[in-house]
C-alpha cells in the first residue's frame, strides 16, 4: 500500500457519502449480498467478448475507436512460427489480397523499426521502444477477425434481453457490495452514476471473467503493420507502447482483444491515455488489475463524455394515440414539459423528470415496441461506444443493478432484424428513388434512417424510420 492510500485501496482524500436518491438517479451500492460467485459464463460471442458491431450487425455501424474482449487462446510473443498469410475469404481491399499480407508480414520488422520515431515524439523511451520490440512478431490469425466480421441479425430487444440478464444482474449486485467503497468514491468523485459504471464493467467483460487473452502490444502491431486499418493502428501501437514503457501495467497483463480493448471495461490504448486515472492512488493507473483504477477511469471517461450529475440516462415511456411519429428524430430534443404536453406519459403512472430537462424520442423497436425519452447521459454512455442497443443495454442493466424491474411494454414478438444483404438492398432500393442513403454499406446510418423515414411518409406507413422487413418489402413492391 503506498502512502495517502486508505485500506480499501482508494486515496485517503476520498470522502465517501451516500448520496441521497434523487428521481431515477443514483445512491450509493447496496452492501448486502453474498460475495462475488466464482461461476464464469460461457461467451457463445456475446457481449463481454465482442462489442455490439460483431454481436449484431444489424444494430450499429462499425465503430474503429474501440472493440471489445473476445476470448480466445493466447497467442505468446514471439509468436509461433507464421501461419499462412491469406484471410478467410477473399476481399478486395488492396492491403487484405494474400500476396499484400504476404508482403506485409515480411516487411513487419522494418515497419515497426519505422514507427520509433513516432513513439519517442510521444515519449516512448528509446530503451523501452527496443525492449518492448524486440522479438515481436505479427499475429497473421489476426487478419481472419479483421476480415471475417460475423453476421449477426439480432433485434435490440433480442440484444437488450441477451445483456441483461437475471444472471448478469445478480453478479452486478454482487459486485458492487464487494467493491462498495469504489463505487461510492466513484460517484462522488465525478459524479457519475455508480451503477451505470457497473452496467459497463459487467457486459464489457463479464465483470472482469472475460477480458480477452491476445497480447495489446502484438496485436496493435500487427494492425500497424498488416492490412486494412493500420493508420489508425498506428496509434494505438505507440499507445501500448507508452502504457508499457511507463510501467502502468506489466507487459504479461496487457490482454485483450484481438483489437487491442483491454482491462475490466475496455480501453482502447489511445483512450487509456486520454482517459485513464489512478483511483487508488499507488502510482499507476492500472485498469486491468485494480477495480478502483478500471471503475474510476470508465466513470472519467462518462464524465468527459457529458455525463450530468443526478439525472437518468433516459426513461421509458408511454405515447398517446395518434402519435406524431416524426417526432422520433435524434436531432429532435424537447424539454421535458413540451413531452408532456404531447400527451407522453411514463408507464404506470410514475412522475416524469424536471419540466427544463432535455429529451429524444428513441423508438429502438419501431412504432411497435418500447419508447424511451433519452437525455444527454445516454449519449455519455454512446461515447464509450455509439450503438444504441449497446447504450441501452447499459442503461437498463444499470436500472436493475440497482432494483429496478423490467421494461413495461414488450418488445415485438414478431420482430426480425435484416441481414447486411438486406440492409445492402434497401440502401440500394431508396437510393433508386433519389434518397440519400450515404455509402450502400448495409451500415444503417442517420442518412439512411432519415431515407426511410421520408419514404415511409410517402408509402403510407408509419413514419418511424426503422429499417424494417415491411420497408424493404414495400421497396419491393414499388408501393
Amino acid at each position: 500500500m503506498t502512502k495517502g492510500t486508505a485500506a480499501s485501496g482508494i486515496p485517503a482524500s476520498a470522502t465517501f457519502v451516500r448520496g441521497r436518491q434523487p428521481a431515477d438517479g443514483f445512491a450509493g451500492p447496496k452492501l448486502a449480498g453474498p460475495k462475488l460467485a466464482g461461476a464464469v459464463l460461457l461467451c457463445l460471442g456475446l457481449a463481454g467478448c465482442a462489442s455490439p458491431d460483431e454481436v449484431t450487425g444489424a444494430l450499429a455501424s462499425p465503430s474503429p475507436m474501440r472493440a471489445a474482449a473476445v476470448a480466445n487462446a493466447p497467442s505468446p510473443r514471439p509468436a509461433a512460427p507464421a501461419r499462412a498469410a491469406a484471410p478467410a475469404a477473399a476481399s478486395t481491399h488492396p492491403e487484405m489480397t494474400p500476396q499484400a499480407l504476404a508482403r506485409a508480414e515480411a516487411n513487419f520488422d522494418r515497419c515497426i523499426a519505422s514507427l520509433e520515431p513516432m513513439a519517442r515524439a510521444q515519449g516512448v523511451s528509446p530503451a523501452g521502444f527496443r525492449r518492448y520490440t524486440a522479438g515481436l512478431k505479427p499475429d497473421m490469425g489476426i487478419m481472419d477477425k479483421l476480415q471475417t466480421q460475423p453476421e449477426f441479425t439480432r433485434t435490440t430487444g433480442d440484444y437488450v434481453t441477451m445483456l441483461v440478464s437475471e444472471t448478469r444482474i445478480t453478479r452486478g449486485r454482487e459486485a458492487m457490495a464487494q467493491n462498495a467503497a469504489v463505487f461510492e468514491a466513484v460517484g462522488r468523485t465525478y459524479g457519475v452514476d455508480p451503477y451505470v459504471v457497473a452496467a459497463i464493467w459487467g457486459i464489457e467483460t463479464n465483470y472482469g471473467s472475460a477480458r480477452g487473452s491476445y497480447p495489446v502490444l502484438q496485436a496493435t502491431g500487427t494492425l500497424a503493420c498488416v492490412g486494412r486499418r493500420q493508420p489508425y493502428f498506428r496509434d494505438e501501437f505507440v499507445a501500448a507502447l507508452r502504457i508499457l514503457d511507463k510501467g502502468d501495467i506489466p507487459e504479461s497483463h496487457l490482454r485483450g482483444s484481438w483489437a487491442g480493448a483491454f482491462g475490466l471495461t475496455q480501453f482502447m490504448p489511445t483512450a487509456f491515455q486520454r482517459d485513464a486515472v489512478d483511483f487508488d492512488g499507488d502510482g499507476h493507473r492500472n485498469v486491468v488489475d485494480s477495480v478502483a483504477d478500471a471503475m474510476g477511469s470508465t466513470a472519467a471517461k462518462l464524465k468527459r463524455g457529458g455525463w450530468v450529475a443526478g439525472r437518468s440516462w433516459g426513461y421509458e415511456v408511454d405515447l398517446p394515440r395518434g402519435f406524431n411519429y416524426l417526432l422520433a428524430d435524434k436531432k429532435l430534443k424537447k424539454p421535458m414539459r413540451e413531452w408532456w404536453a404531447l400527451g407522453v406519459r411514463r408507464p404506470d403512472g410514475r412522475p416524469m423528470p424536471g419540466g427544463d430537462e432535455m429529451a429524444f424520442l428513441l423508438l429502438p423497436a419501431g412504432a411497435k415496441g418500447p419508447a424511451f425519452l433519452m437525455t444527454d447521459n445516454f449519449k455519455a454512455i454512446l461515447s464509450y461506444n455509439p450503438a444504441d442497443a449497446y447504450a441501452l443495454a447499459i442503461g437498463h442493466l444499470a436500472d436493475r443493478i440497482r432494483g429496478g424491474g423490467p421494461f413495461v411494454q414488450p418488445w415485438p414478438e414478431d420482430a426480425r432484424a435484416l441481414s447486411r444483404l438486406e440492409r445492402t438492398e434497401l440502401q440500394q432500393r431508396l437510393a433508386s428513388r433519389g434518397y440519400d442513403v450515404g455509402t450502400h454499406d448495409g451500415a444503417l446510418g442517420q442518412k439512411t434512417r432519415d431515407a426511410v423515414r421520408e419514404y415511409q411518409v410517402s408509402a403510407g406507413l408509419v413514419p418511424d424510420g426503422l429499417a424494417s422487413d415491411e420497408v424493404l418489402a414495400s421497396l419491393r413492391n414499388g408501393t
